[in-house]
């Protein structure tokens, strides 16, 4: 007995499996020049803020010993240091530490004897701080963004859209600083309702105390929030005032699920690449947010390590930096061709 035709399995047609094929080896192709072209850029950043680093005066001998030490005592230290060597060697040390998966060891704590400078340990915790604070404000200012875009999208040059414009304009022309000041005074000082400054033990961790990391991240995502929100109004806008969205709303689609399911999806891809720079600010950006709270993150350390001249350690934060700004900018780039399938097809 014969099988019936309506059982037997369809094969694709030749040609969508070709493209298919197509699409996956230029997403591929795509991927490993993004990631090459983000190794020369780290090796190039790396460069300039190692040489840049070693023009400054002095150096961490000269910081350690302070202004009474004789010129002998420094020459000693600067020995012990490595810093009698020239910049490419130091350079190229450090580089090597990297490439064998060793961060180096921090000059400062080399000079003061500690029975481990490793830089590892040392900004760990710090970097660990940094990323639950930047990781808690994405996770807020997320929605947020969407939220307030879709609604001043949805009254376009009306009041909504009108006072959302001028409040997130205020929010953007106002620095991390200025923010985070008036954020204490009008909850601490006046209201008594939140602390200062964050607290965090060596060891412990900032979730332990939420209600201090309140006011910080409000001051991320308020400087943030203008940026987000207006580009998603404008995709949103863009989105709305099409003809397929006017067809669903007289076809008695619902309002809901015109704006919140399909226009937003459709609007998002312009936004991915201000969610990403909004993103590298969080990781890279937050040195002035951490000095106004007194927060122990990985901006508070780098400070420091300028001031004491530790250039091991400037230098491995900036590659961290660098290095996590490239990733964002890879993922946003590959979300944005996922989101679009017309871009796929021309990789």
């Amino acid at each position: 007995m014969s099988p019936d035709a309506s059982t037997l399995p369809v094969a694709a047609p030749p040609g969508d499996d070709v493209r298919g094929r197509r699409a996956r080896g230029g997403l591929v192709a795509f991927l490993a020049r993004r990631l090459a072209a983000g190794v020369v850029t780290l090796l190039a950043v790396t460069i300039v803020t190692f040489f840049a680093l070693n023009v400054l005066p002095g150096n961490v001998a000269s910081v350690v010993l302070g202004k009474n030490a004789t010129p002998d005592q420094v020459a000693e230290l600067e020995q012990k240091l490595g810093l009698d060597r020239s910049v490419p060697e130091r350079y190229l040390d450090w580089l090597g530490d990297i490439v064998h998966g060793h961060l180096g060891d921090s000059s400062i704590a080399t000079a003061q004897g500690l029975p481990d400078p490793s830089l590892w340990p040392l900004i760990s915790g710090p970097l660990k701080n940094t990323v639950i604070l930047a990781g808690l404000t994405i996770l807020i200012l997320t929605p947020l963004s969407l939220i307030v875009g879709v609604v001043a999208a949805r009254h376009e040059d009306r009041v909504p859209d009108h006072l959302i414009s001028v409040v997130t304009l205020v929010f953007i022309s106002l620095p991390e600083f200025v923010v985070g000041s008036v954020l204490i005074i009008a909850f601490f000082s006046w209201l008594d309702l939140l602390p200062p400054v964050v607290l965090v033990p060596p060891g412990g961790n900032p979730l332990d105390d939420v209600k201090a990391l309140i006011l910080p991240i409000a001051t991320l995502a308020l400087t943030s929030l203008a940026w987000t929100a207006r580009l998603v109004r404008v995709g949103m806008v863009e989105v709305l005032r099409s003809d397929w969205v006017r067809t669903a709303r007289l076809n008695g689609m619902s309002e809901g699920r015109v704006v919140w399911r399909d226009a937003l999806r459709n609007g998002l891809a312009p936004s991915v690449q201000v969610f990403a720079l909004t993103t590298q600010y969080l990781v890279g950006g937050v040195i002035v947010t951490e000095a106004v709270f007194s927060y122990p993150g990985l901006g508070t350390y780098l400070v420091s390590s300028v001031l004491v001249r530790d250039v091991t350690a400037v230098q491995t934060i900036t590659l961290l930096v660098a290095g996590a700004y490239i990733l964002i900018n890879i993922l946003a780039d590959l979300l944005v061709v996922l989101l679009v399938p017309k871009l796929r097809t021309s990789l």
